[in-house]
């Protein structure tokens, strides 16, 4: 018997949704979850948060707004489970109690404000399920986010080895620091010392250099790849486990630094709602292929939204 689940996985920069039947567990461990919807919409409930410490209203009503569309569907589709995971935007507002009353309203059920490193583990169960052969272990998987970024190490059989989450994402550094249109020299390098330190101590905490594969989830990573790859419209299937070198990752992220956030709207590719952020995702993106010697990244479309899917089985 399958088993309808809904995810909600509401970040820093959007908030998504993922309805799927999770299979039969007599199936086996590779069968895969099929979907029936995959929504996102970037409502950025994290504006505001590194400097104010507080949840804006405008951007728990830009949640609600989405939130309330998610359970329309979920409603419609008769699903038996749910679970909303929120991460690192309601983890660090002083007013996250204004925003779990919301999604209570809103949705029927409490919002989960996890860890940073259930984030990690989350994400590296959606990753990891479907990887090619040619992807060879142990696995380094990163979720670039908004407001912070994942580090995960560890295998299929094995699962994680370790994990840490760092405050480094394409929010955080952009309204940190990547003020000008576009950013200055100066400030380029401010951030990219705040996110060298940053990636230095999680791969202290984790033995990410010893990994053979680099995975890279969200949407700066699969921004950039899709960029790297010449796509004119963004096609998740061409995506989802496309190997991009260094060197296109390195051009991709000065060409977007060097832009305006007019000239990155013209890309095809770039959601609206990413365009002022997506350089500084892509520099956190670059910075952690030179820290950890990784030649290469795999994008995957496959994330914590798959994993907390799983987690309901």
């Amino acid at each position: 018997m399958t088993t309808r689940v809904a995810a909600i996985d509401c970040g820093t920069n959007s908030i998504r949704l993922l309805v799927a039947d999770l299979p039969d567990p007599a199936a086996g461990p590779d069968a895969p979850l099929v979907d029936l919807s995959r929504r996102m919409e970037i409502v950025r409930l994290g504006q505001g948060v590194d400097k104010t410490g507080r949840l804006a209203p405008e951007a728990i009503e830009r949640t609600r707004v989405a939130l309330a569309s998610y359970a329309a569907e979920i409603d419609s589709l008769g699903v038996d489970r749910v679970r909303m995971c929120a991460t690192s935007a309601s983890r660090d507002a002083s007013n996250a109690g204004d925003f779990r009353a919301m999604v209570e309203r809103t949705l029927g059920v409490a919002p989960e404000v996890v860890t940073g490193d259930e984030e990690a583990r989350l994400s590296f169960t959606g990753a990891v399920r479907g990887l090619p052969a040619d992807a060879l272990e142990p696995y380094l998987v990163i979720d670039i986010g908004g407001g912070s970024t994942e580090f995960v190490v560890g295998t299929r059989a094995g699962g994680v080895e370790a994990a840490i989450s760092m405050d480094v994402g394409c929010v955080r550094m952009t309204e940190r620091h990547l003020l000008g249109d576009p950013p200055g020299l100066d400030q380029i390098a401010a951030a990219q010392a705040d996110i060298t330190a940053a990636v230095d101590r999680a791969l202290e905490a984790v033995p990410g250099r010893q990994a053979a594969t680099l995975v890279g989830l969200a949407g700066s990573v699969t921004t950039v790849v899709a960029i790297a790859e010449g796509l004119t419209e963004y096609e998740p299937e061409r995506i989802h486990h496309a190997r991009v070198s260094y060197g296109a990752v390195a051009e991709v992220t000065a060409d977007l630094l060097a832009k305006t956030r007019e000239q990155r709207l013209a890309i095809p590719v770039m959601h609206p709602g990413r365009a002022d952020v997506i350089g500084a995702g892509a520099l956190v993106l670059r910075t952690i292929m030179e820290r950890a010697g990784m030649s290469a990244v795999v994008a995957s479309e496959h994330d914590i939204l798959d994993g907390i899917a799983w987690s309901l089985r």
